[in-house]
């Protein structure tokens, strides 16, 4: 097992000296994947930020004691995976880390919080409408009653990552736009004493209308992934509906798959 590295960090300075990296050559498993398996774990976990410089793939061969073709198909791989960029004159980039969601009743607020990945929020709509019969239907009232509609704009490290858009029941809870952008909406749910209890939920996948490129960066038809959830309290009451669009080369849902007995 060799490992490499020394302890000095700069946001603008090669930021891979600031790393210790565990490269087992005896494995079968091949060096270009461990070198971009740890340094994916150090973007994701905030050891490498937005911003850090990993220098180029002939410095980093010779950090490293590897070869520069091993160097280089570790970074391009992570580069496929929107983690870094190639900058002429300047070297390898951090740009940001890939938004990994556990598949459980959680708002997407406080995994990115809890990640660390800083979330913003900007509120696009937030007013009362009347129930389609989809909305209708998932919440459990009348066609035409009057529900309120969000629309939410989420944002880490000042790059859009998903567009929410939810319906509730009007009288369930008041819907400050301040508070929506300075905290996640289950967490108001939460304040005004409504237990979640389950959920149903839909996740798929399809390309981005021009509108919604625009709002979340991306080209017109760029893969997007898709949620829809119908959220209940603790009396099995249907509280909120919820159609969500994630950029999919910044986000991904992780499974844990049981064998049944």
């Amino acid at each position: 097992m060799a490992k490499t590295g020394n302890h000095s960090r700069s946001v603008t300075a090669p930021a891979l000296s600031s790393l210790d990296f565990a490269l087992d050559r005896a494995s079968p498993v091949p060096l270009y994947y461990q070198l971009a398996q740890q340094l994916e774990a150090a973007i994701e976990h905030g050891v490498l930020a937005p911003g850090n410089l990993l220098g180029n793939e002939i410095d980093l061969s010779v950090r490293l004691g590897l070869s520069r073709p091993t160097v280089r198909q570790a970074i391009q791989s992570l580069v496929d995976k929107g983690l870094l960029v190639r900058r002429r004159g300047v070297g390898t980039q951090v740009v940001h880390s890939q938004v990994k969601r556990p598949l459980e009743l959680s708002s997407l607020y406080d995994d990115l919080e809890a990640a660390g990945q800083g979330p913003a929020t900007r509120v696009v709509r937030n007013e009362v409408v009347p129930a389609t019969a989809d909305v209708a239907a998932a919440l459990g009232v009348a066609e035409g009653s009057e529900v309120t509609v969000l629309e939410r704009l989420r944002s880490t490290h000042g790059q859009p990552v998903a567009f929410l858009c939810n319906h509730l029941p009007a009288t369930l809870l008041d819907l400050d736009t301040a508070r929506l952008e300075s905290t996640g909406l289950y967490r108001m749910l939460r304040s005004a004493g409504i237990t979640l209890h389950s959920a149903r939920q839909t996740i798929g996948a399809r390309g981005a209308a021009t509108e919604e490129a625009d709002l979340l960066d991306e080209p017109a038809g760029a893969a997007l992934l898709t949620m829809q959830r119908t959220a209940y309290d603790d009396t099995g009451r249907p509280v909120e509906y919820g159609t969500h669009i994630y950029r999919a080369a910044r986000y991904t849902f992780d499974f844990q798959l049981l064998v049944r007995p």
